[in-house]
């Protein structure tokens, strides 16, 4: 299958769509095909505005398409899981936005279904594909750093759109399980094992999910992570990794761009590190190409997609019983 170009379709027209649909169009193993929605009309105007070729006017239209390859599953939370399966079952490969889903019992239904099929799934966490990720992992795994201790992360916005389906507990809302989760996963990357007990904090907000979370990690060797996700805080992004010997801050860690900086700080002395990047969701749809037509391994695997959940999960739980909780 190395010389076969892949045909896409993009499962609703979701809003983060406009994200991967550059990257889509330029890559030379990779072409946008079709696109479904939910009613006819409204796959027809967003297939005019996008200049998508074809247009379907259900999800279940869009698997059944014999000449899609991949499906990339934006849909709400709540609903990664059952489409991702249901697009696997239908023959297709999927790229499944963040998170891939809200229990292991989910993750580990997508897998086997992965598995029967022979086909590829992948959690779309972007930021591990970019070439800054890559060199914060070359320098911890180097030694720069000394032995590593302490990581800390945070990501925040002021989520203001009433009706939002991220404050509907329903539709698997919240800020850890939107935002939360790229700290957590960049935390798990770069120690790279996962943490054995974790221990969290929330704020609910009036619709019941956590409008802040505030959570530990515990990892063998005595390594500690900690770090914050908000939907009230004012936008707020970083990751600090901090080792015996140095401190090697990420200003721009889960959306990295075309040319970033990273901050080594060594007895009292700041060294610039800097990293040249590529368009921020391109990677991910490489990797796809690579992993369906090449045979590779996914950079973003199953097993690391489940080890986030069951992180997210017991952090969660933490917060409900206030103990802190195995993972």
């Amino acid at each position: 299958m190395s010389a076969k170009l892949l045909n896409w379709g993009l499962l609703s027209t979701a809003r983060i769509n406009r994200s991967l649909i550059p990257p889509l169009r330029a890559s030379k193993r990779n072409q946008l095909l079709a696109v479904a929605s939910r009613s006819q009309e409204s796959a027809d105007a967003y297939a005019r505005n996008w200049k998508i070729p074809r247009i379907h006017g259900s999800y279940e239209a869009l698997l059944a398409d014999p000449e899609i390859d991949v499906i990339y599953n934006p849909l709400p939370n709540h609903l990664h899981a059952e489409w991702t399966i249901k697009a696997v079952e239908a023959g297709k490969h999927v790229l499944c936005e963040k998170p891939l889903a809200l229990s292991v019992d989910e993750v580990d239904a997508i897998a086997a279904a992965a598995q029967k099929y022979g086909r590829v799934v992948a959690e779309a966490f972007m930021y591990r594909h970019h070439p800054q990720t890559l060199k914060v992992q070359e320098l911890v795994k180097s030694g720069s750093l000394g032995t590593l201790k302490l990581l800390r992360g945070s990501f925040s916005f002021k989520l203001t759109r009433d009706g939002d389906i991220r404050l509907d507990p329903a539709m698997g809302g919240g800020s850890i399980w939107d935002v939360g989760c790229y700290p957590i996963s960049f935390m798990r990357t770069i120690v790279g094992a996962e943490p054995l007990e974790a221990f969290g904090w929330q704020v609910t907000g009036p619709t019941g999910i956590d409008d802040t979370f505030v959570g530990q990690l515990r990892f063998a060797g005595d390594i500690y992570g900690q770090f914050d996700s908000s939907f009230v805080i004012p936008f707020h992004a970083y990751m600090e990794i901090v080792g015996g010997e140095a401190t090697l801050i990420v200003p721009q860690p889960f959306k990295p761009g075309l040319n970033e900086k990273l901050f080594l700080v060594r007895d009292g002395k700041t060294e610039t590190v800097k990293v040249k990047g590529q368009e921020l969701y391109l990677g991910e749809v490489e990797d796809m190409a690579d992993a369906i037509l090449l045979g590779n391994i996914p950079r973003v695997t199953l097993e690391d997609s489940r080890a986030n959940v069951a992180t997210l999960t017991a952090l969660l739980e933490s917060a409900r019983t206030n103990k802190p909780e195995k993972v």
